[in-house]
C-alpha cells in the first residue's frame, strides 16, 4: 500500500507514520516544508518511502511518480491561530488542500484531511452543522472554508473517492515540541513548570473564573486511531468532530500536568488550592490580541462519529498526561 502524508515531519503526520510502520507499511510519502529544520527529528525513528517538499508535491502526484495511490491524509498546514497573515493562511490551508483534493478525486484516491474544532468558534453546540460553525479567527475561517467545499461536494456526490474530514478537538502527545506556541497547551504546562517552576493561566475571562476556561483534550493516539478506522473503511464519508466528548477546566489540567512532574521527581501530589497558595499556579490577563477571538469552551459532539461505527473509548485525561508527561522526561531532545 502506497500512502502520503502530508505533513509527514509533523505532529499528527508523524505520529500516522509511525502507526502505519506498526502496520508494517512503509511505502509512505511524506510531504513536508523543512525550512523550520528541527523537524526532521521527528522522522529520523520512521520508515519511508520517499521525502518531498510541499510545492513539488502536485507535480509529481499528478504524473503519477509512485503509481498508484491508496490513500492521502493530508495533515500539513499553518496551524498557529494566532497568524495574522489571512492571505497565508487561505493559500495554506484552503487553496493547498482544494487542488489536493482536484488530484485526489481525478485519481479516485481517498483522501483523509483535518480540519479543527476552532470552524466553532464562539458556538455553545458542537455538532457538524452549518449554524455552529462561527470561526473567531482566520485560522478557524481557512479550515471552515474548506470543510464547506468537501461538504458540499459529498452532498452533491462529487466526490469520486472516500472524502473525511476530522474536526480536532486539543490534541496532546509526543513530537508535538516543534510548534513552539502552536503546542498544546498540556505541552506549554508540562514545559513552563519544567522551566520556570510554575504554570500560567488566563484569569478571570468573560464569564469564566479564573483557571475556569473548559476545553475537549484529545491524546494524539486517539486521534491516530480515528484516522485509521477511515482507512480502513473508505466507503463512509463526511465530516466528523475528534474529540473525546467530555471537557476539563484549565486548573485541572494544570494540575494534573504538575502532579506529573511531582510524581516523575519521586515527590508527593498536591490538590490545586496548595499549588495556588505555593504560586505553582499563577493566573494572568488575557492578552489583548485574543480578546474577542478565544474560545472559553470546547466539547465534541460525537454522534456522528458513532453513527458511522467508530465505538472506541477514549484515553483518560489524567492517564494521557501522566504518560506524556513520563515520554518527555525520558526523550529531553523534544523537552527543552
Amino acid at each position: 500500500m502506497t500512502v502520503i502524508v502530508t505533513g509527514g515531519a509533523g505532529f499528527i503526520g508523524s505520529n500516522l507514520i509511525k502507526a502505519l510502520n506498526a502496520r508494517g507499511e512503509k511505502q509512505i510519502i511524506a510531504v513536508d516544508d523543512l525550512r523550520q529544520g528541527d523537524t526532521f527529528l521527528n522522522l529520523v525513528d520512521l520508515e519511508i518511502n520517499d521525502y518531498l517538499d510541499k510545492k513539488d508535491l502536485f507535480k509529481a502526484f499528478s504524473e503519477g511518480w509512485w503509481g498508484k495511490i491508496e490513500a492521502v491524509f493530508h495533515q500539513g498546514a499553518c496551524t498557529d491561530t494566532l497568524e495574522s497573515n489571512s492571505a497565508y493562511l487561505m493559500e495554506s490551508n484552503y487553496q493547498y488542500s482544494n487542488d489536493l483534493y482536484t488530484i485526489c478525486n481525478a485519481q479516485k484516491v481517498p483522501l483523509i484531511y483535518a480540519s479543527a474544532a476552532t470552524v466553532y468558534g464562539r458556538s455553545t453546540q458542537f455538532s457538524e452543522e452549518r449554524a455552529n460553525e462561527k470561526p473567531l479567527n482566520a485560522y478557524g475561517y481557512s479550515k471552515f472554508l474548506f470543510d464547506q467545499y468537501a461538504r458540499d461536494c459529498i452532498l452533491e456526490k462529487k466526490n469520486t473517492a472516500q472524502l473525511v474530514g476530522l474536526r480536532l478537538f486539543n490534541v496532546y502527545g509526543p513530537y508535538e515540541s516543534h510548534k513552539k506556541n502552536a503546542s498544546s497547551i498540556i505541552f506549554q504546562m508540562l514545559q513552563q513548570y519544567k522551566n520556570q517552576g510554575f504554570v500560567n493561566l488566563f484569569g478571570k475571562y468573560q464569564d469564566n473564573a479564573a483557571g475556569e476556561q473548559r476545553r475537549d483534550f484529545i491524546s494524539i493516539e486517539d486521534i491516530v486511531k480515528i484516522n485509521l478506522y477511515f482507512l480502513d473503511h473508505p466507503e463512509k464519508s463526511g465530516i466528523f468532530n475528534a474529540g473525546t466528548g467530555t471537557t476539563h477546566s484549565f486548573n485541572d489540567v494544570a494540575c494534573q500536568a504538575i502532579n506529573s512532574m511531582l510524581q516523575s521527581q519521586g515527590q508527593p501530589t498536591l490538590s490545586l488550592a496548595d499549588m495556588v497558595k505555593q504560586q505553582l499556579i499563577r493566573y494572568i490577563p488575557v492578552p489583548k490580541s485574543l480578546e474577542r477571538k478565544y474560545q472559553n469552551f470546547t466539547q465534541a459532539n460525537l454522534d456522528q462519529l458513532r453513527a458511522v461505527g467508530y465505538t472506541d473509548q477514549f484515553i483518560d485525561l489524567t492517564q494521557g498526561i501522566q504518560k506524556y508527561g513520563d515520554w518527555l522526561v525520558k526523550n529531553p531532545d523534544f523537552f527543552q
